[in-house]
């Protein structure tokens, strides 16, 4: 198995060779499909909190500074260091550019196929830390938009609705 400092800078360089020939994009969804296997059902049928316990499990496995905050219709992500961006940044190579936009690029998907709603603040892409909120009502999510697009003004949100 490859140590994942390694995994990281190899992933690093197939961002940038990738978003230099226009493909990231493509990548980024060919990825979501086969995230689908690990989580598309029980994001279905256990809602938020298939998504809890799935990145319960990530936060363990990847080693990663991530809060978990679940209120009623409501999951936050609060991911206060990212050891993969922290690992790109700690390269001679430089980090790709758009390392972040990879985990929007597989989650949004995914998170439209599970009928569930996401805003993504991914903070800057210099920095190892994003803020994610996932519910499971298009009112609640437009409500929660407004009130992030006020608390964060210069935020540049994703969202998938």
């Amino acid at each position: 198995m490859i140590p994942s400092d390694h995994f990281v800078r190899f992933y690093n360089e197939v961002f940038k060779y990738l978003d230099a020939h226009g493909g990231l994009e493509d990548y980024f969804l060919a990825v979501s499909k086969q995230q689908e296997f690990h989580c598309l059902e029980d994001f279905k049928t256990k809602g938020l909190q298939g998504v809890y316990d799935y990145y319960v499990k990530i936060r363990r496995e990847e080693n990663c500074g991530l809060d978990m905050v679940m209120e009623p219709g409501c999951l936050q992500l609060i991911m206060t260091l990212c050891p993969s961006l922290s690992k790109a940044m700690d390269n001679d190579a430089g980090a790709c550019p758009r390392y972040c936009d990879h985990c929007p690029g597989w989650v949004l998907p995914v998170y439209t196929k599970a009928g569930l709603y996401i805003i993504y603040d991914l903070m800057g892409h210099d920095q190892p830390q994003c803020h994610s909120w996932i519910l499971d009502n298009i009112d609640q999510a437009k409500q929660k938009l407004q009130e992030v697009q006020k608390e964060r003004p210069t935020a540049k949100l994703l969202k998938n609705f």
